[in-house]
């Protein structure tokens, strides 16, 4: 998708419907993290002011690092509440990555101060006391759920950041845990570490080579 047909989307579609009918408290609700073979899925909850504006804001997969640092900070400033839901590497081997993103959205949810009248989800249907609408391509769609997808992205990124000093070699720093080639070669010269995800192909293919050596 170009930069001017992301720009022609009206990403605040859903919140006005939905303010329309009087509903003030719109949550977005997004994960990041499904994909890397290392560390845990990151989602994220939050609710907008009526007044949020913030140029530029869009899905957080297509915004520089830059942009996505000053976006958190401005979000986590003016969000009438957000949450952030992290869930484990061992939680995601024990129940799947699908459920496991379900598990970190609801507790992205339940972390937020304020309860929300309705939510906004990317993609994922979630079983609520509160109603949702699940919209494909959400985190382009709307402006909650991009809001929510840049909290979820610069926390799970940031955590990355940080394992990467003590695993350098693995190159997490700029990786962010996905299978690069520069990652794939370490897991094979170094070998699985405890945060890696065992369910995950490469990673299980190397645990079962390693075995066969001992």
């Amino acid at each position: 998708m170009t930069k001017k047909e992301i720009e022609s989307i009206d990403n605040y579609k859903y919140e006005r419907e939905l303010r329309e009918k009087g509903i003030t408290l719109i949550a977005g609700v997004d994960e990041v993290g499904r994909g890397p073979l290392v560390g845990p899925v990151v989602a994220a909850c939050c609710i907008l002011p009526l007044e949020f504006n913030l140029d530029g804001l869009t899905d957080s997969k297509k915004l520089s690092e830059k942009k996505r640092e000053y976006f958190f900070e401005e979000i986590k400033k003016q969000a009438i509440s957000y949450g952030i839901g992290i869930v484990s590497e061992k939680i995601i081997d024990e129940v799947n990555i699908y459920e496991a993103t379900k598990i970190a959205m609801k507790e992205a949810i339940n972390n937020m101060n304020v309860k929300p009248e309705h939510i906004l989800i990317d993609a994922m249907p979630l079983d609520l006391d509160i109603p949702t609408t699940s919209i494909i391509k959400g985190d382009l769609k709307s402006i909650t759920i991009s809001a929510a997808s840049v909290l979820a992205k610069v926390t799970r990124d940031r955590m990355l950041v940080e394992l990467d000093k003590k695993y350098p070699m693995y190159d997490f720093k700029h990786n962010k845990g996905y299978p690069t080639k520069k990652h794939l070669e370490a897991i094979e010269k170094y070998g699985v570490l405890d945060e890696h995800r065992r369910s995950y192909g490469p990673v299980a293919s190397c645990l079962i080579k390693q075995e066969k050596l001992f």
